[in-house]
């Protein structure tokens, strides 16, 4: 890689790995997320016309966090310039990365500890976890919006009110006491689950968020250990292994995605299953199944498996669907199930119960048009099968993914 190719590497890895905590560690600094954000990306601009020139920091993440605390300094000042106001805030005494690593003992891990910050009750709880996941993960507000089914301006609204709120309410940016972690648990677990959902939809591993994968690994693990009798974290840990450990048999050798259905057992990886087994196990005893351990047991249904002769697991995936309906029934919910459906009664049931779901935001959903393109391609519709393979690819999936869905979309078939 040349030095002009490899500077902008260097930052686009550490806004991925560290960026998250430097603007969290600016927001607790000034209490101002928008004046966060706008100064971390601010400086970024500026490291991508000098780091070609200079080259990269031997620290990168504290260049990026030195460089944005002054940016906000000078934009403070010019603010209370403009308002005949005191001209400069003082320098807080211990920082914010202080009061972070002194706290270490009681959440041992940098992005987690900030995620517990950011879903604070005095949020709305339907913007907890989509704060979380734009300050602390740096996803995009469309990312977002696409992964709780919400237009995207009613999520930009829901995250503006959200920071507005904590200005507002003076909020303070600390890590909250052991007894305050349970009210802020489900936002928590809604954020690590919405962030590993972004690196899994990608089998190659290729995009933006693949590191997501192994970071999601160990903040499940530490979350679990910090909360033994929540099993919810327990189960959570589960599920994240299951599906890590099939990530190696998710691509054929042309890089193509393999459902899951299709794929070689022998491929996966047994020790991250016994991981997993062991957190479902302590999830679902001695107490009744909550919903995230009753979609770990439908990955271990899948898990069971050895080779690839042996029948797919399809009626008891669907029993348990049906179970998991009974205590979270949303969208994505029975668009999972209807997959189970159309191998148990046919595409004609699956399509049916598809086409009941209310329409809006599945129609930013990229695993809505492609089950659904998959059911009437089974059913004969092909021209509606093309268009929706069509709507699927225009919502822009992975490498391996966009050639599945083209393959299928173009391939033999006798589509008009």
């Amino acid at each position: 890689m040349s030095g002009e190719a490899a500077e902008p590497q260097a930052l686009a890895d550490v806004v991925r790995q560290a960026g998250g905590r430097v603007i969290g560690a600016l927001a607790a600094r000034f209490r101002d997320l928008d004046l966060a954000e706008e100064a971390f990306a601010e400086v970024c601009v500026r490291a991508l016309e000098a780091w070609p020139r200079e080259g990269a920091p031997r620290d990168p993440a504290a260049w990026l966090y030195r460089a944005a605390e002054r940016r906000a300094l000078d934009a403070l000042r010019r603010r209370r310039t403009r308002e005949r106001l005191a001209p400069e805030p003082p320098e807080p005494a211990p920082t914010a990365e202080d009061v972070m690593s002194d706290d270490a003992q009681l959440i041992p891990d940098e992005r987690l500890r900030l995620i517990f910050v950011c879903c604070h009750p005095a949020v709305a709880i339907e913007a907890r976890a989509a704060l979380t996941l734009r300050l602390v993960c740096g996803l995009g507000t469309a990312e977002i919006a696409r992964a709780f089914l919400l237009p995207e301006p009613t999520l930009a609204q829901r995250l503006v009110r959200a920071k507005r709120k904590i200005a507002e309410a003076g909020v303070p940016f600390e890590i909250p006491a052991p007894t305050a972690w349970p009210e802020r648990l489900q936002a928590v677990l809604s954020t690590l689950e919405v962030a590993y959902a972004k690196a899994h939809e990608d089998a190659a591993g290729a995009g933006p968020h693949a590191g997501y994968g192994p970071e999601m690994l160990r903040l499940t693990r530490l979350l679990a250990a910090m909360l033994p009798d929540e099993p919810e974290a327990a189960a959570l840990a589960a599920t994240v292994r299951y599906a890590e450990a099939r990530r190696p048999a998710r691509l054929d050798d042309d890089g193509l995605m393999v459902p899951l259905a299709e794929q070689d057992p022998r491929l996966w990886d047994r020790a991250l299953i016994a991981e997993a087994d062991a957190y479902l196990a302590h999830a679902i005893s001695p107490r009744p199944p909550s919903p995230r351990a009753i979609q770990a047991a439908i990955h271990r249904l899948w898990c069971r498996r050895q080779r690839l002769d042996e029948p797919p697991p399809w009626t008891a995936v669907l029993t348990l669907y049906d179970l998991l309906l009974t205590c979270r029934d949303d969208p994505i919910v029975r668009l999972n199930r209807a997959v189970a459906l159309a191998e148990v009664d046919g595409p004609a049931a699956a399509l049916a119960e598809i086409e009941a779901l209310p329409a809006q935001g599945l129609d930013r959903f990229l695993p809505y048009h492609a089950v659904r393109a998959d059911l009437l391609r089974r059913l004969g519709r092909l021209g509606e099968a093309r268009a929706a393979y069509t709507a699927a690819l225009a919502l822009g999936p992975g490498p391996a993914e966009r050639l599945w869905l083209t393959r299928r979309r173009d391939g033999p078939g006798g589509y008009p």
